[in-house]
């Protein structure tokens, strides 16, 4: 008889955004005339640019001529969005990326997890608390977990809480550890990473052999010009990091799927026998045997990011978001309530009023304003006591949405 892969079993079974979409469907069927501002999942909401658009309809046209018809594509992306990437993201700050070291991908989500093929079993994992909840669960998925305690940890990961207590940067461990989740700006906290923090990472993880994982999915949020944008910002990183970016955020590709993992060739990690090995190769290795490539069409639109109307137009609804998240703040902290993020990247993490628990605050937003957000307690065992708001919706629900908080928590 065919047997499972017992590890899924160890998954909590009632995941966070299930959860939260069964409590709004039962108080919208209680309810049927209320209506609903979702604050709380971090899709976007606005349009394509324009100039990622017309690139795309221009594929779809070349896909309808036998001269330019596109097929496979290479398993690592074409070199012209790749050479764009380098030389716009990467180069232009200072990073010694090349072109070569760029994989593009469906998502940062996906890779995140997929990433974990080319590691072996027996390496010690930290991750952040709270944190992005597929950095957990494709770990347990993998084998590379125990089982979950009361609190949701799971035996065999090390966990680095983020509090207002430690101003929400992930304090260094003192045990050694093999591999470690960063995310800056951080989902779901929306804190950001000095240079001089991240620096400390990038000592910490070459003076013990581990690799970072440093997720950059929002760093176009980032509006301080001192706060880096890339882990090859910070000296000796090309030694120890893998960096992975999206354009579902900053361009509006969550529906189109297009991101990117940098896996500069520099970077080595020890087989059993003791030898170093590429890990660029290794990753060549797994994208070539189980991917087949983005579209051709949905990488032309991403190429077009890269053009004067995609810089200007991507920029554009970055600034849109960022002023939903400015609105968001400013309004929450004139109601009296704890306010974090919402400066560098495009959620709002709210210290939960009265001792209210981070589910007992989601549902006297929703029964009281009519407004969906995401318990802190979903992100892991240190969210508990918090509460995300996202940014990404339109102007009038974000105003409606705040009109309705203010005036519950001011009276």
């Amino acid at each position: 008889m065919a047997t499972i892969n017992d590890n899924y079993l160890k998954l909590k079974a009632g995941y966070l955004f299930p959860e939260i979409a069964r409590r709004v469907n039962a108080f919208a069927e209680a309810n049927p005339s209320a209506s609903i501002i979702r604050l709380g999942i971090g899709d976007v909401t606005e349009p394509l640019p324009a100039a990622c658009r017309t690139a795309m309809i221009k594929a779809v046209e070349e896909m309808g001529d036998r001269a330019t018809f596109k097929g496979y594509g290479p398993e690592q992306g074409y070199a012209w969005l790749r050479e764009k990437i380098a030389t716009h993201d990467f180069q232009a700050r200072g990073c010694e990326v090349d072109a070569s070291e760029i994989f593009i991908s469906d998502g940062s989500k996906c890779d995140t997890g997929n990433i974990l093929d080319i590691f072996g079993d027996d390496n010690t994992i930290a991750v952040t608390d709270p944190v992005y909840p597929v950095y957990v669960d494709t770990n347990v998925m993998a084998g590379h977990t125990g089982v979950a305690n009361d609190r949701g940890e799971y035996e065999g990961l090390v966990y680095l809480p983020i509090t207002a207590d430690n101003n929400f940067t992930a304090t260094i461990p003192s045990q050694p550890v093999d591999l470690i989740y960063l995310c800056f700006p951080n989902n779901p906290t929306g804190s950001t990473a000095s240079r001089e923090h991240l620096q400390a990472w990038v000592d910490y993880a070459r003076a013990n052999g581990s690799i970072l994982f440093f997720d950059a999915a929002y760093e176009a949020f980032i509006t301080d010009p001192v706060i880096p944008h890339s882990i090859y910002e910070i000296e000796g990183a090309r030694e120890c990091a893998i960096e992975f970016r999206s354009f579902s955020k900053n361009a509006g590709f969550t529906g189109t799927r297009c991101a990117l993992t940098v896996v500069p060739k520099t970077l080595t990690a020890k087989a059993m026998d003791g030898s170093n090995v590429e890990l660029w190769k290794l990753w060549n290795r797994r994208q070539s045997t189980k991917f087949n490539g983005v579209s051709y069409i949905v990488q032309r639109g991403a190429e077009a990011v890269y053009s004067p109307e995609g810089q200007s137009q991507t920029r554009a609804l970055v600034n849109f978001y960022m002023e939903n998240a400015r609105i968001i703040r400013e309004q929450l902290t004139a109601a009296g309530l704890a306010v974090y993020g919402g400066v560098n990247a495009p959620y709002v993490w709210i210290k939960t009023p009265d001792g209210l628990s981070s589910w007992d605050f989601f549902d006297k937003l929703l029964h009281t304003c009519h407004v969906v957000g995401t318990p802190g307690s979903g992100f892991g065992a240190a969210g508990e006591g918090y509460f995300r708001i996202s940014a990404f919706n339109s102007r009038e629900n974000v105003e409606a949405a705040m009109k309705r908080i203010t005036q519950t928590f001011t009276g």
